[in-house]
């Protein structure tokens, strides 16, 4: 029997995944944990394998189209096997009174009439769907003349007809156009027949962007997509929480010496080279060991105590900010940290973490040292309890032993949540992560 192919929920927030691409064509065979497909969420992009083995029977979305989740896109199954020419819409069939099943292609425009649409998506009968799919035609640009605004063949038919010389757009690239305030009527379509695509769209972002620039002096880009999400998350965290914020100087002499001494073992042992932000996550994780306290999440009004301390590694990328987690952090050594959060970095500017990649971080630490920033306020990334903010490391004249001496100085900053714990708890815990990295080398012992 043939077995669907689901649009996969990847997060509680996920409503729509919009598909890149498929990476099997009709009839090739498919084997269980082999890439299928690849979608765009609203944070990452990611490719999903197959659960099941067999050959792709049929593919019901193609490149850019918006599903929403957990709709079938396709089927796979043994050679031959029938499958519906269209996607199920409510379910995979409806069962008639004899008991057979019925596939969604054969049914009746008469017999579907009037039926609600449970999952959201435009009401048109089977056939109507099947033409509009065949024509690249987004149907909810289409007014049905059915009850209840149902798109009848007809009403695609007459569509096809008053728009047979307009230029053709993906939904995804309408939506582009629209929120980039392009007219992708204009642009050259890269896709079949002149179809204009996505990727036309994000092309013809900057040249029409330089131009509304020197015409209007101004270029107005709407909030959506990664930078939306951490907009919204950082707004909810900051009127959520009460930011406390604790700033100390960190004397960096021996941490600079361990990290020289140690560059070359762990180039070695990794191919990477040990950075500060290595060396940070390592005395932190030491410290939240040291403090569970902090290492906590504040949920629905209870506090959970972590069993593992789970640091996350703030990452710009375009048009945005994700937060990649490395697990365990007790447990692992500075090599098997730097590894990894290189690999994670990596991926993360690639859009290719997974979703477990940036789940369970028990706290952050955000690293602007390689910009000329002393310190700053970072906002908490709930539902973790406190963030580190790291600032950069400059030659500063410091008292040693009742002498005048120049050393490394690097500013932290401790953004804590005041509902969970209060001033001297941080204080201390700061003060730990600051000990710690004036002392490195016991922290790797």
């Amino acid at each position: 029997m043939a077995k669907e192919i689901f649009m996969p929920k990847l997060s509680s927030t996920m409503e729509v995944g919009t598909l890149l691409q498929w990476l099997k064509e009709e009839g090739e065979p498919v084997d269980i944990g082999e890439p299928l497909f690849e979608i765009m969420t609203d944070k990452i992009n990611i490719e999903v394998e197959a659960y099941d083995r067999g050959i792709l029977l049929k593919k019901y979305f193609q490149a850019d189209d918006q599903v929403p989740v957990n709709q079938v896109i396709g089927y796979i199954g043994e050679r031959g096997e029938a499958v519906p020419e269209e996607p199920p819409i409510l379910s995979e069939g409806a069962t008639e009174p004899s008991g057979q099943k019925t596939e969604p292609s054969a049914i009746s425009e008469d017999a579907v009439e009037g039926k609600s649409n449970e999952n959201g998506k435009v009401r048109a009968t089977p056939a109507a769907r099947r033409l509009a799919k065949e024509a690249g035609v987004d149907l909810p640009t289409i007014s049905g003349s059915g009850p209840k605004g149902r798109i009848h063949l007809k009403d695609v038919q007459q569509y096809l007809e008053t728009e047979k010389e307009q230029p053709k757009a993906s939904p995804l690239a309408r939506k582009m156009a629209e929120r980039e305030n392009i007219d992708w009527k204009t642009l050259q379509g890269s896709g079949a027949g002149g179809k204009v695509m996505s990727r036309d769209v994000i092309h013809a972002v900057p040249a029409q962007a330089s131009g509304q620039k020197q015409e209007q002096h101004e270029v107005r880009k709407k909030l959506s997509g990664l930078r939306k999400v951490v907009a919204d998350h950082m707004v909810q965290s900051a009127f959520t929480a009460p930011h406390v914020t604790l700033t100390s100087d960190v004397d960096m002499t021996k941490a600079i010496e361990m990290r020289i001494a140690l560059l070359p073992t762990v180039e070695t042992q990794t191919g990477f080279r040990l950075t500060y932000t290595d060396i940070l996550i390592k005395a932190v994780g030491t410290a939240l060991s040291r403090f569970p306290e902090v290492n906590v999440h504040l949920e629905h009004d209870e506090i959970i105590y972590k069993k593992n301390v789970n640091v996350g590694v703030a990452v710009a990328v375009q048009d945005g900010l994700i937060v990649p987690v490395i697990k365990q952090v007790e447990q692992k050594g500075l090599a098997a940290i730097c590894a990894e959060a290189k690999d994670l970095s990596k991926r993360a500017r690639e859009q290719k973490l997974r979703p477990d990649e940036l789940k369970g971080s028990t706290f952050t630490i955000s690293n602007l040292g390689m910009y000329p920033i002393d310190a700053f306020t970072p906002i908490i990334n709930q539902p973790e309890i406190a963030i580190l903010g790291v600032g950069r490391t400059q030659e500063k004249p410091v008292v040693v032993n009742g002498e005048i001496a120049i050393r490394p100085i690097m500013t932290v900053s401790l953004s804590f949540d005041h509902r969970v714990i209060d001033g001297a708890p941080a204080a201390e815990f700061l003060a730990e992560v600051k000990r710690i990295l004036e002392n490195p080398y016991e922290m790797i012992l």
